[in-house]
């Protein structure tokens, strides 16, 4: 008897045979699986054949949770749908490559500038550095990240070739005032170029354990109403967002309000007690701990950030004024009860005549009228001082 033309599909021609009566007769989905193999072409690599059932439930654990395995699968489709930016940061100091590490651990592309070498380190974090901005900028990033100090931050971005850019570039700033930049970028870039002024309330050794719940402050000063202009937009924020990042959307002139108050308080608090060469003692309470934390904090930061965030946030300069008051107003305070104290020491002895005017006299008489003594002590007063000029 011939072999079905089922059977022939699924064995291979050379070892056809008639399948025993007691076999089960093949299922659709094996034909299938025996069409796919006959009609593959030679020596190509036979694709991993997935199973699905339609209308099937998903399994689910004794308590009622999908599998750990579907979870990672459902993490993974999620990470595949983030969308991948080319970031250029312009100033690779320090906190530029804090934030490329961030960038780069996410899948990001990340281009490095900045007027001092740091090709080596870009390299050990997986960037690309560029010592010349032209050629930057002809990579043709989705983001300008500036992360230079708030006192170079002017010369840096009016040095910048924004005619190699393209014409809708995001551009995005670190810096710790947010007026300043937002009014730079407004006037220094083009009409048709995104700007977002952000704030990461934090930095390497504040966020040495990572950035969640660590507040980041942000304001969408110009973003165009292009769906993918807008989808570049939230891409950038969600860098900051999956690291688990409080995201606080705010205007810039109100973040320079508060930050006069958060930051450079702080900072001029830190860097006096500096002058004072604190250090530990053996009876050390945790609030003094504190303040030697803050000096360290403080002053581990360069002088330049301190002097921007004194000359371009207009606020800085009525904080300082009011730090002094209240400095002089404690001062005062402590004085005037230091005062009190004496003059109850000196005025308010028990027995002290009623009449302020006898207190110029100690130990003396003002109703007394005898006039020899007076007469003597201007004899004694004689005798003193001829013994003086003897």
């Amino acid at each position: 008897m011939a072999t079905s033309p089922s059977a022939r599909l699924h064995h291979q021609p050379s070892s056809c045979r008639r399948l025993p009566a007691l076999t089960p007769a093949p299922t659709n989905l094996q034909f299938l699986s025996a069409r796919c193999r006959w009609r593959r072409l030679p020596g190509a690599a036979a694709p991993p054949l997935r199973l699905r059932a339609t209308g099937a439930a998903p399994p689910f654990d004794g308590n009622g949770w999908l599998p750990i395995a579907a979870e990672g699968e459902k993490r993974e489709d999620r990470q595949q749908q983030q969308q991948r930016l080319k970031i250029a940061v312009v100033g690779f100091g320090n906190y530029g490559q804090f934030l490329a590490r961030t960038l780069v651990a996410q899948g990001h592309t990340v281009l490095a500038h900045s007027r001092s070498d740091y090709s080596a380190a870009a390299a050990a974090l997986g960037a690309r550095f560029f010592p010349d901005p032209h050629d930057l900028c002809e990579c043709h990033p989705d983001v300008v990240l500036l992360a230079t100090s708030i006192l170079s931050a002017e010369a840096v971005v009016r040095s910048l070739p924004l005619h190699r850019l393209r014409r809708d570039t995001l551009f995005a700033d670190v810096l710790s005032v947010k007026e300043f930049p937002k009014n730079l970028l407004l006037g220094a870039l083009p009409e048709e170029f995104d700007i977002i002024c952000t704030h990461p309330m934090f930095g390497p050794e504040s966020a040495g354990d990572g950035w969640a719940g660590l507040p980041f402050v942000f304001d969408k000063v110009r973003v165009g109403d292009c769906p993918a202009r807008r989808a570049r937009a939230d891409a950038f924020l969600d860098v900051f967002a999956r690291e688990g990042c409080r995201m606080v959307e705010m205007p810039c002139a109100e973040h320079d309000a508060h930050a006069a108050g958060t930051q450079f308080l702080t900072h001029t608090v830190g860097r006096t007690l500096a002058l004072l060469e604190l250090g530990p003692t053996p009876i050390s309470t945790r609030g003094y701990d504190t303040l030697l934390r803050l000096v360290d904090n403080t002053c581990s930061d360069s002088f330049d950030l301190y002097n921007g965030l004194f000359m371009y946030n207009k606020n800085s300069t009525e904080l300082l004024n009011r730090l002094e008051w209240a400095m002089d107003a404690v001062k005062k305070r402590l004085f005037d009860g230091l005062h009190d104290v004496l003059r109850k020491q000196l005025f308010d002895f028990e027995g002290s005549p009623t009449d302020p005017t006898e207190l110029l006299l100690v130990g003396g008489d003002l109703d007394s009228d005898d006039e020899e003594d007076d007469d003597g002590d201007a004899v004694d007063g004689d005798e003193s001082a001829s013994e003086v000029n003897n």
